[in-house]
């Protein structure tokens, strides 16, 4: 069976923090012949991680590597990638997954409110403008 993985499988995999939850998702995950992981379900279950566990960027980053290098695990590995290096470099994954696809799409300027992503960017040499 192909399995898309929801965020709260991941998360209880992850933590093991219900035992019977945690059990079944990583049933699922480990019985699956493939599964897939949106951008958007790494996206929420680094923010849960991060933010609702209170987790260190290593920790944070080490459970996502350990998850999309799985055997049986498919996922954008450049915009995981690209997620975890913003991540690394002080801001939010997603946003680092935002401007990767943005760029993949054609853009060539990340444009937001958020002015660390905005500087963090630029310290990455990309293109990237404030609206404040």
């Amino acid at each position: 069976m192909n399995i898309i993985a929801d965020t709260n499988v991941l998360v209880r995999a992850i933590t093991g923090d219900h035992p019977e939850q945690s059990k079944a998702a990583e049933a699922a995950l480990s019985g699956a012949d493939l599964v897939a992981l949106p951008l958007s379900a790494l996206c929420e279950l680094v923010w849960i991680l991060s933010r609702g566990y209170d987790l260190p960027f290593d920790k944070v980053a080490e459970a996502v590597r350990r998850l999309v290098n799985t055997a049986n695990v498919v996922a954008d590995r450049p915009a995981v990638e690209a997620g975890l290096a913003f991540m690394a470099a002080g801001a939010d994954f997603a946003d680092g997954v935002i401007d990767y696809e943005g760029r993949w799409l054609g853009a060539d300027v990340f444009v937001s409110f958020d002015q660390r992503a905005v500087r963090i960017l630029k310290n990455l040499g990309k293109s990237a403008l404030s609206l404040l």
